[in-house]
């Protein structure tokens, strides 16, 4: 094809951010990220060369959650991983489309979780999502090249002209004849509503601060809708306690009331986050009943449901959604690893799809296509991603056209890792009205150029 790449030279970097807050993450609180920035050089038959960027944290509670193995045993793997990426990604003799240089890369990418097992002896597999997400940034930052040389965004360098095969070829015989290009959208919506997280560890009120940071970002969930004019909420639920999960929920509801009515605001929404954690589908179906009853005009108000049990779906074929998905969208987010978990999801009832550029680019697209064309109910999410890879993420969202909000809480945890790439994308680090500025992440590539390029 006259548009395929070869990959020529690749680095990595990291960057270390403490969290503004902590963050209660599937059980784990945590108070820290690593960053893992990659800058990959392409070039094509032509001899024409691009450079691109790539960056995601290296999210290690939620991708490797461990009970052996300390915090810093597993970011310790997933570094140890990302120095096998890189030699492996620089040594790829293939030329193509980013998808297909993906797709010839992944195996590859799994074989070298393998290895670092042995070698740091771990005692336990590095799961498949988390190689994903520490192949996410190399992938990302390949498309993006791949945009930048031919001078489009690579949500526009989708079509049969770029690509040499068919969706059939990615997922099977139902997408014959069909391209990404049908499933996603060459240019970014304008706006759209940003989705606030209210933490399981985040103070609600003023009696909730231990201490107050005076930093000029807000605290309180009241704060936050006044500052922002949120009207999407993400509440995170600890999935093991019936009692503190609905009165969270009912507290949440209670206070975005009254502050929503002081603002004039008659219409917001919540999503609902278990991080997998409930240890059945009667647990989720008995706290919508409860809620109901406590709450009814709070469950009116959810959107959808997110991952509520364990994330091997394999291992527990007794989870089944279809009785809670008749009440709510349920989505499946952490089991998401590649098309085979969707196609197990979609028999066990989940009804929705959870997106994030932490799996990468080319399986995100993917994805999207295969819940498109199978009606379900599309949402993005991020990995508390700030900088670069909320442009990643942020650029994701905007670009599929069923996704109606972007999810960034990097603002609220993490702000100091934002601070350069606000130079660069002010509307789009800056929440007015509870929405963002989608409109600039329109390329060249994935429109995330660093400020040093």
């Amino acid at each position: 094809m006259p548009f395929d790449i070869h990959i020529r030279e690749v680095r990595i970097e990291y960057e270390n951010h403490a969290y503004r807050t902590p963050l209660k993450f599937g059980g784990v609180v945590t108070d820290k990220v690593t960053l893992l920035n990659v800058i990959v050089r392409v070039g094509d038959a032509a001899g024409r060369e691009s450079q691109g960027f790539g960056s995601m944290p290296l999210g290690n509670v939620w991708s490797f959650p461990s009970r052996s193995l300390s915090y810093d045993e597993t970011l310790a793997a997933m570094k140890r991983l990302a120095e096998k990426c890189l030699a492996l990604t620089v040594s790829c003799g293939e030329t193509g489309h980013p998808v297909d240089l993906n797709v010839a890369l992944e195996p590859l990418y799994l074989a070298a979780a393998r290895e670092v097992e042995t070698e740091l002896a771990l005692g336990e597999p590095i799961p498949k999502l988390c190689t994903l997400v520490v192949a996410s940034p190399f992938d990302a930052a390949i498309h993006d090249a791949y945009g930048k040389l031919h001078g489009v965004s690579a949500y526009a360098a989708l079509s049969r002209d770029f690509m040499r095969y068919d969706l059939a070829h990615y997922l099977d015989e139902s997408f014959l004849d069909e391209s990404l290009q049908q499933y996603v959208s060459p240019t970014p919506k304008h706006f759209m509503p940003l989705y606030h997280l209210v933490g399981a560890v985040d103070p609600l009120t003023e009696a909730d601060v231990e201490t107050r940071l005076h930093d000029g970002l807000a605290q309180t969930l009241p704060e936050w809708i006044e500052q922002d004019g949120l009207t999407h909420l993400k509440i995170k639920l600890n999935g093991d306690n019936l009692d503190w999960d609905v009165n969270r929920v009912a507290r949440v509801d209670r206070l975005a009331e009254e502050t929503q009515q002081r603002l004039g605001v008659d219409e917001w929404v919540y999503s609902l986050d278990f991080n997998e954690r409930c240890e059945s589908a009667d647990y989720l179906l008995e706290f919508l009943r409860r809620v109901q009853q406590a709450a009814p005009r709070a469950l009116d108000r959810v959107q959808y449901i997110e991952q509520p049990t364990a994330r091997d779906l394999k291992a527990h074929p007794e989870n089944k959604m279809h009785k809670a998905a008749a009440v709510k969208p349920v989505v499946i987010d952490e089991s998401l690893v590649d098309y085979e978990s969707l196609l197990l999801a979609r028999e066990l009832g989940y009804t929705g799809v959870a997106l994030k550029a932490c799996k990468g680019q080319s399986q995100a697209l993917l994805m999207a296509a295969a819940a498109q064309k199978f009606g379900m109910f599309l949402c993005v999410q991020d990995l508390t991603c700030p900088g670069a890879s909320f442009v990643h993420s942020a650029g994701l969202a905007a670009h599929v056209p069923p996704v109606a909000a972007i999810e960034g809480n990097g603002r609220q945890y993490c702000p100091a890792a934002n601070v350069e790439w606000e130079k660069r994308f002010p509307s789009l680090f800056k929440v007015a009205n509870g929405r963002i500025d989608t409109s600039a992440i329109d390329g060249p590539g994935l429109g995330a150029t660093p400020v040093a390029d």
